[in-house]
């Protein structure tokens, strides 16, 4: 087996939306620089993501210089959307967090609303260093994490999607099969591990920067999701539940956190510390 290597890196700056893939990114305290600092909410306040909203995966959200976004989807025009200044936050939920955010401007709300025929608003986290800790079960005092659905930063791996792959190709769907990797919508993925090696580790240091292993990802519908076409089928998840089953979780990937910063690349090489 070759020493493993960053393959790809994964930032996505509005939650749910398409991502963009740049050759290296600054590690924060709670994750990539600019990854899901941005987040759409309906009228309560409640998060919308590609779970009712498929259509979401073919919007692209391309970050600026300061932090904004520019926006683009099928059949829209684009938009910029300036980071919103701290006047005062609301309080919006996600999934068991209520979490303080800004709201961006009446533009960003209408051009979402008006793409997916749903009242929705545009919302920015503003301070991630304070607003939303870590699970405590999996974190440290005062960990934080972004609009992520739970950790810092979620790590995938080549070998274990071929893995994937192979068992769906032998079930009742193998039509769906091979699907690729942005089906995940991971932050890191590696290369050169033996298939679901990353069940066992426990710290594991990409570059110069280090991560605790947290917890196995658990899946859900979006990864049956087409993300170039916004189409649902069954698989990863019938495969996953026949393979990959801890309790009520269908598991794919691990939930890294940081325990450190610094600026990750492709091709930087990865060490397995425990």
């Amino acid at each position: 087996m070759p020493n493993p290597l960053l393959h790809a890196v994964h930032v996505y700056p509005v939650k749910s939306a398409a991502g963009c893939a740049p050759g290296e990114v600054k590690i924060e305290p709670w994750g990539p620089a600019g990854d899901r600092r941005w987040m759409l909410v309906d009228p309560v306040g409640k998060v919308v993501t590609q779970r009712p909203q498929p259509s979401l995966a073919l919007t692209r959200a391309d970050p600026l210089p300061g932090g904004g976004i520019r926006l683009s989807a099928p059949g829209r025009e684009s938009l910029s959307v300036a980071v919103p200044e701290s006047a005062g936050t609301t309080d919006v939920q996600l999934w068991k967090d209520k979490v303080e955010a800004v709201e961006a401007d009446a533009g960003a709300h209408a051009w979402f609303s008006e793409y997916l025929g749903t009242e929705v608003r545009l919302v920015h986290l503003d301070d991630p260093a304070r607003r939303r800790p870590i699970d405590p079960d999996y974190a440290e005092p005062g960990e934080t994490v972004s609009f992520a659905d739970g950790y810092p930063l979620l790590v995938t791996t080549l070998s274990s999607l071929d893995a994937l792959n192979s068992l769906i190709a032998q079930g009742d769907h193998a039509d769906e099969s091979p699907l690729p990797m942005n089906r995940f919508r991971p932050n890191a993925v590696l290369d050169g591990t033996a298939p679901w090696a990353e069940d066992d580790w426990k710290r594991i240091a990409i570059g110069g920067v280090t991560f605790r292993v947290a917890k196995p990802c658990g899946r859900c519908v979006v990864t049956t999701t087409n993300q170039r076409t916004a189409q649902r089928g069954k698989e990863p998840l019938r495969t996953l539940a026949r393979h990959r089953r801890s309790g009520d979780q269908l598991l794919f990937g691990q939930n890294l956190v940081p325990e450190g910063t610094g600026t990750i690349r492709v091709g930087d090489p990865v060490k397995i510390l425990e």
